[in-house]
């Protein structure tokens, strides 16, 4: 694999955060609204508002606040997050790990269980067993993240009492607890948004691996192995498997993408204090630099996922290096 591919790789993904960044400014700018418009129950007088406007640059033509924005960002400065009375970046700290533990999570049960679906549909092709979980998985694949989070809830927190409904934490009790009881605290509370992002996701995984599986047991090294004697579940488990694990490295980099954008809602439904609620605040407060501040975060992750995917599929097939060098 040759440096200079992956140096244009990396020129592109960088081309995409800047226009991420660019678009999500100019719309944020654009849009109706003002961060210190007040509520219509209290409102504020309007030399106060024309103040703060001036006071952060808001009263200046949209191309200066732009050379502005970028001129503080390639500093390091973030901005400020007028909603949450701190800084963008305090605020992306706060919420950035629980994304990240969240979508670490899902992506690990999306592949794990994903992989081991795919392989039984595989062998029990066209069989009952094919039949039944196909269709299951076909089932929670077509429905909404947010649909399948609120039947979770309902199912296993408010009617079996299993998992709590929502936070990352049990408030007022987490703290007191020992190393070791936070996590267990933590893991409790992570386990239903976790499977709700991760079953939506392992459905699709178990279909795509499935096909993999079965186009891979067609080829001739596969029936060459059959020919020697070598027993069907070795056949399966090594041989074939081993040559069609390559299409899940691109699964993993496309389910980033899937996670964030699926995080947006189900953060809201199971109350997790991530970038998915915090971008939804900031848009419905019309924070300009949050929301910014969030976008290139979303985009800096999701080009990042897909550079690595093909980092590790160069890596893995030689054909790949040979066409990169």
């Amino acid at each position: 694999m040759g440096g200079a591919w992956l140096i244009r790789r990396i020129a592109a993904a960088a081309a995409i955060v800047f226009a991420v960044t660019s678009l999500t400014f100019v719309a944020i700018h654009l849009a109706p609204g003002s961060p210190f418009l007040p509520p219509p129950d209290r409102p504020v007088d309007t030399a106060v508002v024309a103040r703060l406007n001036r006071q952060f640059g808001l009263d200046r033509p949209l191309p200066a606040q732009y050379v502005l924005y970028l001129r503080n960002l390639s500093r390091g400065n973030l901005g400020y997050a007028f909603s949450r009375g701190q800084s963008v970046r305090d605020a992306l700290g706060t919420a950035l790990p629980n994304t990240l533990l969240l979508a670490g999570t899902a992506l690990a049960l999306d592949l794990g269980l994903g992989l081991v679906l795919g392989v039984i549909l595989a062998a029990r092709a066209r069989r009952t067993t094919d039949v039944v979980l196909s269709n299951v998985t076909l089932f929670i694949y077509s429905v909404p993240a947010f649909w399948l989070g609120l039947v979770l809830v309902f199912v296993f927190a408010d009617w079996l009492h299993w998992f709590p409904p929502g936070f990352t934490s049990s408030p007022g009790l987490s703290d007191s607890l020992p190393f070791l009881g936070q996590v267990g605290d933590r893991l409790h509370h992570l386990a239903l948004p976790a499977l709700t992002l991760g079953l939506v996701g392992a459905a699709g995984t178990a279909r795509y691996q499935r096909a993999a599986l079965l186009e891979t047991l067609g080829r001739e090294f596969v029936r060459t192995a059959r020919a020697k004697g070598v027993r069907e579940r070795r056949v399966l488990l090594v041989h074939a498997l081993r040559n069609s694990l390559l299409p899940l490295i691109t699964l993993a980099g496309l389910s980033l993408p899937f996670l964030l954008t699926g995080s947006v809602l189900i953060e809201s439904v199971f109350s997790w204090p991530g970038m998915g609620r915090l971008a939804t605040d900031a848009v419905l407060a019309r924070d300009h630099a949050l929301v910014t501040a969030v976008a290139i975060v979303a985009s800096a992750l999701v080009v990042t996922g897909s550079l690595l995917a093909d980092v590790l599929y160069a890596a893995a097939d030689p054909r790949i290096r040979e066409r990169a060098a």
